[in-house]
């Protein structure tokens, strides 16, 4: 990257990576493979040209609201969302004439997350997820069996971003990753810019398969490690259980990245996450602003990588739940 792009990016970011950089120096001693941050972060915004955040996302999708309490962040990430827009006005009690910010002045920040929640868009009272959960959690779900990452079968169902780039630092260790997407629902990545996705997908195998048809469940059962970012019951409907997948075999490492958790319903992209974090910078009137480009999607991937590798080294055998507010909120409650 350009060196001015660069500075321009990771300066108001920089103060909260200590961390992250932590985590990045760990799994390059477990596994060789040094993680270039600034790539990681920032590589997408400056492939795509975005501009520096705001109060309205890199992405543009993404806007911090003004409540009667503080801040949220509602998402319109897709077109089913702009289309909910009247509908969350209306539930703030808002008329129809008014904006989603006009309306949100007079509701607290938690009801304006939950009511955009309600109606299946993704959204965040800012500094909710702080001190709620740690970042990785690992549960014991079968035997051990320590190696390292290099000749692993990885069978990636996630999408976007914080799976991907998982997927991509532990392909550079050695591992064989296999991206599998469905055949009505690809990888909405591909949307974006291809040269991101060729960057995050380099050196994969390919596998788009029909989800019906029971082949996700024969592509599990080969792998070593599985990386997804589904509802656990999601995967139960295709005959998929991560249970019986790390008991059948030692060493096994099943990754879980959700917005919130296995247990929370709660849809999140990377903007309304890092909200919802406290991973925010401030403006000169001292109200929040985003910081960087959906950040807590990389930021959870170089946590996923991490947490991956040492697992394998102890063993494996492990459920390992990542939530991407809660990655955000390690480095918020760090600064």
């Amino acid at each position: 990257m350009e060196n001015g792009t660069l500075r321009g990016w990771m300066e108001p970011v920089e103060p909260f990576l200590g961390p992250l950089h932590d985590v990045a120096k760990a799994f390059t001693g477990l596994t060789g493979v040094p993680v270039d941050l600034p790539a990681a972060l920032f590589l997408r915004a400056r492939l795509t040209g975005l501009p520096l955040p705001g109060r309205v996302s890199a992405g543009g999708s993404c806007h911090l609201l003004e409540t009667a309490d503080g801040w949220a962040a509602v998402n319109l990430a897709r077109p089913d969302d702009l289309a909910a827009v009247p509908a969350l006005v209306a539930l703030l009690g808002g008329t129809g004439t008014e904006e989603p910010h006009e309306a949100a002045r007079r509701a607290a920040a938690a009801d304006v997350a939950a009511h955009a929640q309600l109606l299946g868009i993704a959204a965040a009272a800012h500094g909710s997820a702080r001190g709620t959960r740690a970042p990785v959690r690992a549960e014991r779900g079968g035997a051990g069996s320590p190696r390292g990452p290099a000749g692993l079968r990885i069978v990636d169902f996630s999408a976007l971003w914080a799976g991907p780039l998982c997927a991509r630092l532990l392909g550079a260790a050695g591992a064989r990753v296999v991206k599998v997407e469905s055949t009505t629902r690809p990888d909405g990545a591909r949307r974006g810019s291809p040269a991101f996705y060729r960057w995050l997908h380099d050196g994969q195998e390919s596998l788009v398969l029909d989800f019906a048809s029971g082949a996700p469940a024969e592509v599990v059962a080969e792998a070593d490690v599985v990386i997804e970012a589904s509802r656990p019951r999601a995967l139960r409907r295709l005959g998929i259980h991560a249970e019986e997948f790390l008991a059948a075999r030692p060493g096994r490492v099943w990754l879980s990245i959700t917005g919130y958790g296995r247990d929370e319903d709660r849809i999140a992209f990377g903007d309304d996450a890092a909200v919802a974090g406290g991973l925010t910078g401030l403006d000169r009137a001292g109200d929040p602003v985003f910081l960087g480009d959906a950040l807590a999607d990389p930021v959870t991937g170089v946590f996923a990588a991490h947490a991956v590798a040492r697992s394998l080294a102890d063993g494996g055998g492990e459920l390992l739940s990542l939530s991407l507010a809660a990655c955000a909120a390690a480095l918020a409650d760090s600064r």
